[in-house]
């Protein structure tokens, strides 16, 4: 594939040089640094927790406030410290899994240097970055923060936030245990960045339950999945071999293609039928503003994957999870901006 082809400013070169901050970032956009081994404290966790992946998770946290604030009657700071407390557990919840799955594939032999895991990003544990005891420290010290915080939001909206709380986590250590080794994985993704932590963020906001969130959850559940069906498919052959048969490897890349495509139409579709039904208000239809993205990623997924890395490329072997990734962001990004215009127009104006 051409280098022309790649978006504009989405993937920038790795400089040699970067502030603390800049290496943050770097953290976050890429899920690496350079010189990761003389790493600051933050950056190197940043790497270890792979938080190149939170925005998704943070969008999912924002959506269910945002919902709120829309359909849940009055919010406040009241509602906006609880709002916070939801999005941090959320936060923390998928630091912790994300731990966890990486110490679990270690031990069980499925990440090994030539697996993808350890080539588009240094292996918290194969590339030495910690050991499996702090790893696993790391991931208990998450985990009680995410019992407070749950107790507490228990204690003030009901025990329902503690049901939302135990399924994401059941469905979270189940995707790293047995669910993605039975194509199952993929549709775990869309219920837990959807309906789990939409509407469960909702709850933990208002106390309260609202038909109109579960159906709104499903738009952006389902293009988180789309991006865990771009990783699988770039994970097929190690899938493989190692006896993980995710759906890209049951359906083969042809019809795992197809399917990734299918996903990203029926999130329009979704978006179109809640603005239609007044499920939310019609701001939501700025999200067409990600079809310029997804022109592009359609292209992308119409063609052969590159058999040697593109310049500047920062997350080889990976490809199609990428340019999931790419119009995940932008989609989501749009998804909270119309959410934000119809609190808007119900506060401002009045409709």
């Amino acid at each position: 594939m051409s280098e022309s082809i790649l978006p504009e400013g989405s993937l920038p070169p790795s400089p040699e040089h970067l502030s603390i901050f800049g290496r943050w970032r770097m953290a976050v956009q890429q899920c690496n640094v350079p010189d990761i081994d003389q790493a600051d404290f933050i950056s190197r966790w940043l790497v270890i927790a792979r938080a190149c992946v939170f925005s998704m998770t943070l969008t999912s946290g924002v959506i269910g406030a945002l919902l709120a604030a829309e359909l849940g009657g009055h919010f406040g700071w009241t509602q906006l410290g609880y709002a916070l407390l939801a999005i941090i557990g959320l936060l923390a919840a998928h630091a912790t899994n994300n731990l966890v799955n990486d110490y679990v594939d270690t031990r069980r032999g499925v990440d090994t240097e030539d697996y993808p895991r350890g080539q588009y990003a240094t292996h918290p544990l194969l590339g030495g970055l910690t050991t499996p005891n702090r790893l696993l420290m790391g991931a208990a010290i998450l985990t009680l923060l995410d019992v407070g915080i749950m107790l507490y939001l228990a204690s003030v909206q009901g025990p329902l936030v503690i049901a939302f709380a135990v399924a994401g986590f059941l469905l979270s250590m189940g995707y790293t245990s047995i669910l993605k080794r039975f194509a199952l994985g993929e549709i775990t993704a869309l219920v837990v960045w959807g309906p789990l932590m939409i509407v469960g963020t909702y709850y933990s906001i208002t106390g309260e339950l609202n038909p109109n969130v579960g159906w709104a959850s499903l738009p952006y559940g389902l293009i988180v999945a789309s991006v865990l069906i771009g990783k699988h498919i770039d994970k097929m052959e190690e899938d493989r071999k190692a006896g993980i048969y995710s759906l890209p490897v049951v359906l083969g890349l042809q019809r795992a293609l197809i399917l990734l495509k299918t996903t990203f139409l029926l999130f329009y579709l979704l978006i179109f039928i809640l603005a239609i039904q007044g499920v939310v208000g019609f701001w939501i239809l700025v999200t067409v503003l990600a079809g310029m993205r997804l022109r592009t990623v359609w292209t992308v997924l119409s063609l052969p994957k590159p058999k040697e890395k593109p310049e500047n490329w920062p997350v080889w072997p990976l490809w199609y999870v990428a340019w999931s990734m790419y119009f995940n962001r932008a989609a989501g990004m749009l998804f909270v901006l119309g959410l934000i215009f119809n609190i808007v127009a119900k506060y401002v104006f009045g409709g």
